[in-house]
């Protein structure tokens, strides 16, 4: 047995780790915290100064088991879990799990996992840093501590299974504030007048755009009308110099930002990707907020820049990070090894990698030099001037590497020339029109914009972003999904050969795509928090808290003072909203059933959203119906909540007996002869036909009677049996006590033995 035991938290990082040290040391997994706080109980001794109560999990004893014995043949114990608190709090876990001895103990962190790096730790050894641990105790059990007493009120007053938490419950406030915005926004509409000009002695045209945009048709017809016969000249021209800086090296928030607009990722995907090439050694630590180079990484770059683009495109920079509260000493995200221009790996990984290679090469790269011209063109007639711009990449500098995107934005590539021009130069009216446009609604989150306002709100940390979202994602209180967008009518009027026409136009507006929509149990949870709970949902609470963490971390605060002082107050606050508050239901009255002239209403039940008619404390019991998926509480109309009670629902018969349509806890069904069968996700149950639903009994009939017969012995190859079978993965097939994937699409009832030995016959892929 090696005398060095060096524990880490992931196999991955075990294996890049154990390439760069000798004989003498053995690298093995925790597989990331040990022991945790009890999962079905508050577990914190609150009359004893808030004490946290670990317990190793059930799937964590064998592992400790085998570590403990691996403790006891090694001299000395190297604590290597990431560098910040969550890190920092693994390797404690770890210390007190495995009784370990401070004199066989050292705690070693880097940035990298690379030779130098690993190294270097190794050299430099300290001890664990209690005030991190500190910092994610109280993290951990401020957290804890909201959760665990306010959702049994939110299970009482509004059903079960909600949950609230401290920075979950602030971002779907922010979700839900906004879609509040987007429901009172007062559209309004104007005209933006843009002209063609042709040009004298040229075959070049020249587009321009009116300085003034008009409220009315009729001033924008006007001035259509004043057009006709007017003279157009050049008025003047200016060039301006500008340049454009590259954008800093990636921080995990920016990373999640960009890996959204650029490749489509989302939050939860960004990281598992940004993890596996961390562990894999190939980029530096990605829960960051520092957007600081290494000296090493800067002339690495500059050396890779002159190489591939020359001298004129390098110039070294140091950025210096201004994120509020931002916290440890890392790195900003970047390649360990910037000659690396890509890397072998899936698709995911090769093109995450590409763009923090990119980003980080660009960062280092000169600014790009542009000249931004402007023409003014007068109009005999009206004192409004036409603006043509142009603007000329003089040197590309960084763009030839990267451009930053931004949130719902309409990137134009090349380059906009203006055509030679002199005052006083007259120019051809050849077209003028005037479009009616309107304002837009502030636009919905995305992921990545919902992590770009907390991080400006100080809420959160990078570790806490991507948990955060899919948990909001995961409880239903959003939903992130494309929406159609609905035709939009719109006037225009042209201005072409000496006269005005008038045209109605149609546009498609309002498209949605991966968009984060709050769902009424989200709006109703939000509701009642803001009512009760308003300093739990209030944002500088929220961002404040994260100060206090960054005060334990900094050995200024103590975590127990801390959490009693938010605790006491918070405590009262439940109490009294337990006793006092009202059960939610989140109703609206919609109107009266026409049939038996009963309310119907919209409401929250215990399944979630539903409409009801009848009245819930009267004798007679009311009847109920859920919302489809796409319908709300807020917008459902009598009319569409009527039509919800159309199931159940007789499709047709087959065979005398009736084939029933209805929605049951687990979706939509048919139900035959005593038997249900689930509807397809993209059958309606309130329009699919009999003939479908035969289709359906048919498919399913028969894949039971398949599964009756199944495992199916095929014969025999090397005197044993080859058999097929089906699972939850697809067809495959049992030889010799091993299984082995069958092609997608193949019948486990129709596979040949010859199709069955090419299967056994290939190698199996890791």
């Amino acid at each position: 047995m090696a005398k060095n035991l060096v524990i880490v938290e992931s196999p991955a990082k075990a294996k890049t780790i154990e390439k760069f040290l000798g004989s003498d040391y053995t690298v093995k997994s925790s597989f990331g915290h040990v022991r945790d706080l009890m999962k079905n109980e508050m577990s914190i001794d609150i009359k004893n100064g808030f004490e946290p109560l670990y317990e190793i999990s059930d799937d964590k004893k064998k592992l400790v088991s085998d570590l403990t014995k691996a403790v006891a043949k090694a001299d000395t114990v190297w604590l290597a879990s990431d560098e910040d608190r969550e890190g920092e709090a693994i390797a404690w876990h770890l210390h007190e799990t495995l009784k370990l001895k401070n004199k066989d103990t050292k705690r070693i962190v880097f940035n990298e996992i690379t030779k130098p790096a690993i190294l270097h730790a190794i050299e430099n050894p300290r001890d664990i840093d209690m005030n991190l641990v500190d910092a994610q105790q109280a993290r951990r059990v401020l957290d804890r501590l909201v959760g665990y007493e306010i959702s049994p009120i939110l299970w009482r007053k509004i059903k079960p299974s909600l949950s609230a938490g401290r920075v979950q419950s602030v971002s779907v406030r922010l979700i839900v504030e906004r879609e509040e915005e987007i429901k009172n926004f007062k559209e309004t509409s104007h005209y933006k007048v843009v002209a063609v000009f042709d040009i004298s002695d040229s075959k070049e045209t020249l587009s321009a755009e009116l300085s003034h945009k008009f409220d009315t048709e009729a001033e924008a017809e006007q001035f259509l009308n004043d057009c006709i016969g007017a003279a157009f000249t050049v008025d003047a021209t200016e060039k301006k110099p500008s340049k454009r800086t590259p954008a800093p090296p990636f921080t995990t928030s920016t990373l999640q930002q960009e890996a959204s607009r650029k490749l489509g990722f989302s939050v939860s995907r960004t990281m598992q990707v940004a993890q596996q090439l961390y562990e894999s050694g190939l980029i530096t630590y990605m829960r960051t907020d520092s957007v600081n180079l290494s000296s090493l990484a800067i002339n690495m770059a500059k050396q890779e820049i002159t190489a591939l683009y020359g001298e004129r495109y390098s110039k070294p920079r140091q950025y210096h990070t201004k994120t509020k509260g931002a916290q440890e000493a890392h790195e900003a995200i970047r390649p360990t090894y910037l000659q690396n221009h890509t890397i072998t790996g899936d698709a995911g990984q090769r093109r995450l990698y590409e763009l923090i290679w990119k980003r980080t090469i660009a960062s280092q790269m000169s600014d790009a030099e542009l000249e931004k011209t402007i023409v003014n063109i007068n109009i005999s007639t009206r004192k409004e001037k036409f603006v043509a711009s142009g603007e000329v990449v003089l040197f590309d500098g960084f763009l030839k590497v990267y451009m930053e995107s931004t949130d719902d934005e309409h990137e134009e590539g090349g380059e906009n020339l203006l055509p030679p021009l002199a005052k006083g130069m007259t120019l051809d009216l050849a077209k003028a029109e005037a479009m009616q446009r309107f304002s837009q609604h502030p636009p919905r989150y995305t992921e990545a914009s919902l992590v770009k306002k907390l991080e400006e709100l100080g809420i959160g940390r990078p570790s806490t972003y991507a948990p955060t979202i899919s948990t909001i994602l995961k409880r239903e209180y959003v939903v992130k999904e494309d929406r159609e967008g609905t035709v939009r009518e719109y006037n225009l009027l042209t201005l072409s050969k000496g006269a005005v026409k008038k045209a109605t136009k149609t546009e498609k507006v309002g498209t949605e795509k991966n968009k984060l929509f709050p769902t009424d149990i989200g709006v109703v949870v939000n509701t009642f928090l803001m009512d009760n709970f308003a300093n739990i949902v209030d944002y500088n609470f929220t961002a404040n808290v994260e100060k206090d963490f960054d005060e334990i971390a900094s050995g200024k605060q103590s975590w127990r003072k801390i959490i009693e002082d938010f605790y006491v107050p918070f405590h009262k606050n439940i109490e009294d909203v337990g006793e006092h508050s009202q059960k939610v239901k989140g109703e609206r009255l919609l109107g009266t059933d026409p049939k038996s002239g009963k309310n119907v209403y919209a409401k929250i039940g215990r399944y979630g959203a539903m409409v009801q008619i009848g009245e819930s404390k009267s004798d007679e019991k009311p009847t109920f119906a859920s919302l489809k998926k796409s319908q709300s509480i807020d917008t459902i109309t009598l009319d569409e909540a009527l039509a919800l009670f159309a199931l159940p629902r007789v499709a047709g018969q087959k065979d005398g007996k009736d084939l029933t349509v209805s929605i049951g806890r687990f979706g939509p069904y048919v139900r035959y002869n005593g038997k249900f069968y689930s509807l397809a996700k993209t059958d309606d149950p309130y329009t699919v036909t009999a003939e479908r639903c035969c289709e359906i009994i048919a498919a399913k009939d028969a894949k039971d009677e398949m599964m009756k017969q199944l495992p199916r012995t095929i014969g025999q190859h090397q005197g044993k049996d080859v058999q097929a079978n089906t699972g939850r993965f697809g067809p495959y097939l049992m030889y010799d006590g091993k299984n082995y994937r069958l092609p997608k699409g193949t019948d486990p009832m129709a596979v040949t033995l010859d199709e069955a030995v090419e299967v056994l016959d290939k190698p199996k892929k890791k």
